[in-house]
């Protein structure tokens, strides 16, 4: 059987220091809170929020997939970043970069996986800011497909029942096709 699955998002407010710089601390700690409230609405059941340290925010999604935590922060990134009102304070430009990793997709321990997480959130910054990078080089496609109602319910039982995630089985089930063919 395969290992749960848990998804760590690393969250860090790009130009951070330049926020300080030009309309001080207290606005900047301001951004911080901002962010923070802002994902924590996002979460649900056991995902967590954790402050990481300086200005990035760590988020643990047990049970979450890679490929479904990076649509989620993708979602997220995309209606938080721009113009921020932020109380008793002044409109702030804000993006935020993510590194984004999985255990045990990208490491068997707890630590492997922060390293990870935390080496994609520093390519994230060198590639640009304002976007996630995953702990893999390899890009992530959405592929929209359709299938019959009865593969659906199939699938969703297997992975129930083998408690593997659906889009870890298809992948499995597409690297065992393009073997076959030896594509």
């Amino acid at each position: 059987k395969q290992p749960p699955v848990i998804s760590l998002a690393v969250v860090d407010i790009d130009l951070f220091g330049a926020i300080n710089e030009t309309h001080g601390r207290e606005v900047g700690n301001g951004v911080l809170c901002d962010l923070a409230k802002s994902l924590a609405a996002q979460l649900s059941g056991d995902e967590a929020l954790y402050r990481f340290g300086g200005d990035a925010l760590a988020v643990m999604l047990p049970g979450v997939e890679k490929e479904q935590a990076f649509l989620r922060m993708e979602s997220f990134r995309g209606a938080y970043v721009g113009e921020r009102s932020l109380p008793k304070g002044p409109v702030v430009a804000v993006t935020v970069s993510v590194g984004l990793a999985a255990y045990s997709d990208d490491g068997m321990k707890a630590q492997e996986v922060v390293h990870k997480a935390n080496e994609a959130l520093y390519r994230a910054k060198v590639g640009g800011r304002d976007r996630i990078c995953l702990a893999r080089e390899e890009k992530m496609v959405t592929k929209t497909s359709h299938y019959m109602q009865g593969q659906l319910l199939g699938l969703r039982r297997l992975a129930e029942r083998e408690k593997i995630g659906e889009a870890l089985l298809l992948r499995e089930a597409l690297n065992d096709l393009l073997r076959k063919y030896n594509a």
